[in-house]
């Protein structure tokens, strides 16, 4: 420990100390510094100090179970609790280096119990996260609604109408059977829609029938097929409800019709999917929803270790998992983007993921990486301090800072519409190592907050810079092949003590090759599995490469997350020896899928090693 030189007496609630007490404040502080994965504070025992970190990152968890209930980043303050009791109720362990300044609890006690103003701020924190905290405990089974699927238990049967039945006809019908919406049966009318879905269903709501006889003066005896929207958004029978409420969480819409092939057999609205689950108060994607603060969001964000731990457990594929929570992350997100960022901005700017998060291929939480897309002409002064802001919160939400800072708080990463088609053209023109990675990170971004829109022209501009340019491309392609395919001469896999670096040995190859592949070709898709699928739909890749290396991909993902669980963990290192046999020798099977990838990319860019 050593004396801090200086303190922001700036920040709440050290603001509403005198100056005599901020005097004793600063006279009482030290400054401690903790290494990665260190225990701060252990649970069931004393606390002698309030925490203010500095700099860095501490997870606030259970030490029985290792539940996570909070994220502390700079300037957060941690145990308040404890300060008031005999000793510390959950475990605090850095994440990160991490420096905090220390008070001491008689010197923190005396300030509460002398100014009212201070006092009053640890009052009501106090109470908000005690009331989170026990409404966390509180969840259980929060897998039961993930893994439960859509039948006719959860949806009631649709009304579905022929396109020439009167409005007013409609309207009683829908009134005497207690519905708000019912299904049009289009038939061979579908040509007028101007569309080719195979589902030959519109939807009507009382909404559509009041706004055409009130609004758009319509007689009462039109035919309902005149004012049907079309198509309908569907969820298919058997398929799983939490995607039916993301389906709806996303279009914003409150119903979806149930499929069963190509015909209706349903009608879905969130009622059902809230009494099916009335039981379960905090549902995970309405807490989300729901949150008006970022202590509220954080709660919800807590919970998806658990969440991906349920899942795994109850056998749930690898990839269904990263789709799901990846759409889980993106509600996260946009949520702290319009806590964070003021309404009247939402519109004309758009922020974007990059990296694994952008591809929809992470599970647990990974750094932050992401930018900013401002609509051209848009004069933001205090945008610097926003983004600040932003970084800040999601730190505070489980992502942790990234190492590269390629995140919103970084103005590299901050541009107008019109900067970034500017700045992707000199990356691509330049074609440095550097240069070439960037490129890489923006082929990833994906829209999840804002206006979404802004994102398409700047990726379209980047689509056509790359299309067919066979000499950039090589460059592109090179990092693929940097990395050795951990393999010994003889095909076994070998490892140093450290452990394999999957990432650098297995994925990122295929990851990197298949997205060079794709912008020579013009695909649009984010995702590698989709990628792949998409190449061998352009006859770029064999079905059986195809199959390869989605397989290969798919079991290095599993492989990871797996050893990340049961080690308390996020590295690429996995420790060969805790495999079975069975999954090592699959383990060198598709590094040797790798290694002939690699191969192949090597060949089809002319690049030699």
């Amino acid at each position: 420990m050593f004396m801090p030189d200086k303190f922001n007496m700036q920040h709440p609630p050290f603001d509403s100390l005198s100056d005599t007490e901020q005097l004793t404040l600063r006279s009482a502080l030290d400054v401690v510094y903790y290494r990665t994965h260190e225990v701060i504070l252990e649970a069931d025992r004393p606390s002698r100090h309030l925490h203010i970190l500095i700099k860095g990152a501490v997870e606030e968890r259970a030490s029985s179970d290792g539940e996570i209930y909070a994220h502390y980043a700079n300037d957060d303050i941690f145990d308040v609790r404890s300060q008031f009791e005999s000793h510390t109720k959950h475990q605090y362990v850095a994440l990160e280096d991490t420096l905090s300044y220390l008070l001491p609890t008689d010197v923190f006690l005396e300030l509460y119990h002398a100014n009212g103003q201070f006092s009053a701020y640890f009052d009501s924190n106090l109470s908000t996260r005690k009331a989170l905290i026990e409404a966390a405990q509180q969840q259980q089974n929060l897998a039961e609604f993930i893994l439960t699927k859509v039948d006719d238990s959860i949806y009631h049967p649709p009304l579905i109408l022929e396109p020439t039945q009167p409005i007013n006809q409609v309207t009683q019908t829908l009134k005497e059977q207690g519905l708000d919406s019912a299904l049009v049966h289009l038939d061979h009318q579908l040509n007028t829609f101007g569309t080719s879905s195979i589902f030959p269903y519109a939807i009507v709501t009382r909404t559509n029938l009041l706004h055409a006889v009130m609004l758009d003066n319509r007689p009462l005896d039109s035919a309902v097929g005149e004012i049907a929207t079309f198509p309908v958004l569907h969820v298919n029978q058997g398929d799983f409800l939490f995607n039916a409420m993301i389906t709806m969480t996303r279009n914003k819409v409150k119903r979806l019709m149930v499929c069963d092939d190509q015909n209706a057999v349903g009608m879905l609205d969130m009622t059902q999917i809230l009494s099916a689950f009335s039981t379960h108060s905090h549902v995970l994607t309405l807490r989300i929803a729901r949150a008006t603060n970022i202590e509220e969001l954080a709660m919800a964000s807590n919970k998806q270790r658990q969440l991906v731990e349920s899942l795994l457990s109850n056998g749930i594929r690898t990839r269904f998992i990263m789709e799901l929570i990846s759409a889980v992350n993106e509600q996260i997100i946009e949520k702290a983007f319009e806590l964070v960022i003021p309404p009247a901005l939402h519109n004309h700017c758009c922020l974007i993921v990059l990296g694994s998060e952008g591809r929809g291929e992470q599970i647990l939480k990974t750094d932050q990486d992401n930018a900013l897309i401002i609509q051209d002409g848009l004069e933001w002064h205090q945008c610097q301090s926003a983004m600040n802001d932003l970084t800040h919160t999601l730190q505070q939400l489980g992502y942790p800072l990234c190492p590269g800072n390629v995140m919103v708080n970084n103005p590299k990463w901050v541009h107008s519409q019109q900067e970034w088609k500017h700045i992707l053209t000199s990356w691509v023109k330049k074609a440095s190592p550097d240069s070439v990675m960037e490129v890489a990170i923006m082929a990833d971004a994906h829209a999840v907050a804002g206006n979404r829109e802004l994102l398409k022209p700047v990726k379209q501009h980047l689509s056509d810079l790359m299309l067919g340019q066979e000499l950039i491309l090589t460059e592109f392609c090179r990092p693929a092949l940097n990395f050795s395919v951990p393999l010994t001469l003889f095909g076994n896999v070998k490892q140093s003590k450290s452990g394999l670096d999957i990432k650098q040995g297995g994925i990122f190859p295929i990851v990197h090759g298949i997205r060079a592949l794709c912008l020579e070709h013009g695909v649009t898709v984010n995702n590698t599995f989709e990628r792949i699928e998409q190449l061998v739909s352009k006859n770029v890749l064999e079905q059986s490469t195809a199959d390869n290396l989605g397989e290969a991909l798919k079991q290095f993902f599993k492989w990871r997350l797996a050893q990340r669980l049961s080690q308390q963990h996020s590295s690429n290192k996995i420790n060969i020896k805790l495999m079975d046999r069975a999954d090592r020798d699959l383990l060198r099977h598709s590094l040797h899928v790798v290694k002939k990838f690699k191969q192949w990319l090597g060949y089809h860019y002319q690049i030699r090693d």
